[in-house]
């Protein structure tokens, strides 16, 4: 399955809030479609919000019907309605600067097809990007994994959360290619449900042993000495090395650290934020009541109940024993090591 394709004048969107019970794709053929998919969480995980950031950018000029001197002012407002999806993933930021300085350095190109087919080639670059920097991910992460080991992860940060491949399943997948006779423990993820209905899918139909995990039941496991490493993903990395994660990443990395077992965050380089001093900064997206008083539209809370419902949280890079990126990990002190990362061919 993939969380998005492009069709020629449309984005194939797998529509992953209806996983596991149907596999059902929508084609948006407008940057209103994708930006709607993005905030209904169609399409979600850091990556592949960035990747189909860039292809409603290139609808969007697909779209235009003005001359060419005003497609610059149309353009902003269709990226300013993409950027207002998601605040947190600093991904989606990313790919949209990305497809605005292309479309700056297009100034002397008059025939706007010409301009749009320059947009499509860099919104290809972007998802190729990601194809290519998760697998580089996942090599650099297999180092850490021990053989047999049993790996805990949270949220779903793998091929569907990105174009390809994975992130943290990206390390996982590499060591169950390498023959490691890995494990993995699924947290379920509330509220959404992420791990339970995406995870855990990816994970079974490519036959690598995994087992689901209520949320409160980590601690236990680590407890018991059931868990050797723990892998997770990032929506957002500070200078620092603080991390914004799925809802509930905090509580993991706590626990990991007061059971001495590593925790170790696995993102591409355009998960990092340097703009951002610590993860204080970062912007957390708040979700609809309704993710948590409803359960597939049934309610498990009384309608009239006040809800608080934090789609992130941010683990303190003190937490973290180490970034792996597809420039290599990273350990502290982040501050420095970041910064150097960053600037590294």
């Amino acid at each position: 399955m993939k969380s998005i394709e492009w069709l020629g004048n449309a984005l194939r969107i797998l529509d992953q809030s209806k996983l596991p019970v149907e596999i059902v794709y929508r084609d948006a053929t407008s940057y209103e479609g994708v930006a709607e998919a993005i905030e209904q969480m169609e399409v979600r995980g850091a990556p592949a919000i960035g990747a189909a950031a860039a292809y409603g950018f290139v609808l969007g000029a697909l779209e235009y019907q003005g001359s060419r001197d005003e497609l610059s002012g149309y353009m902003d407002v269709v990226q300013a309605r993409l950027a207002a999806t998601r605040p947190t993933a600093v991904n989606l930021f990313w790919a949209l600067r990305r497809m605005e300085d292309r479309l700056r350095e297009c100034w002397d190109v008059d025939d706007l097809e010409d301009v749009r087919r320059i947009l499509l080639e860099e919104a290809n670059r972007i998802s190729e990007d990601d194809r290519r920097m998760n697998r580089l991910i996942g090599e650099f992460g297999n180092e850490i994994v021990p053989e047999k080991a049993n790996i805990l992860t949270h949220c779903n940060a793998g091929a569907l959360a990105t174009v390809e491949y994975g992130t943290a399943l990206g390390v996982v997948r590499k060591a169950h290619e390498a023959g490691k006779g890995i494990h993995v423990y699924a947290d379920e993820t509330r509220p959404y449900l992420q791990g339970a209905r995406l995870t855990a899918l990816e994970l079974h139909q490519d036959k690598i042993p995994v087992t689901l995990i209520a949320d409160n039941m980590a601690g236990y496991l680590m407890q018991q000495g059931k868990i050797d490493l723990v892998i997770v993903g990032a929506d957002r990395i500070a200078a620092n090395g603080d991390t914004a994660n799925k809802i509930g990443t905090y509580s993991v990395a706590v626990l990991a650290q007061a059971h001495g077992i590593p925790f170790y965050v696995a993102a591409p380089t355009s998960t990092i934020d340097l703009k951002v001093a610590t993860g204080q900064e970062i912007p957390i997206e708040q979700r609809p009541a309704k993710e948590i008083q409803e359960f597939c539209g049934i309610a498990v809370a009384p309608g009239e109940v006040k809800v608080y419902n934090p789609a992130f949280d941010v683990t303190p890079a003190k937490y973290i024993t180490g970034i792996i990126t597809e420039k290599g990990i990273v350990v502290a002190p982040y501050s420095v090591n970041l910064l150097k990362l960053m600037v590294r061919p």
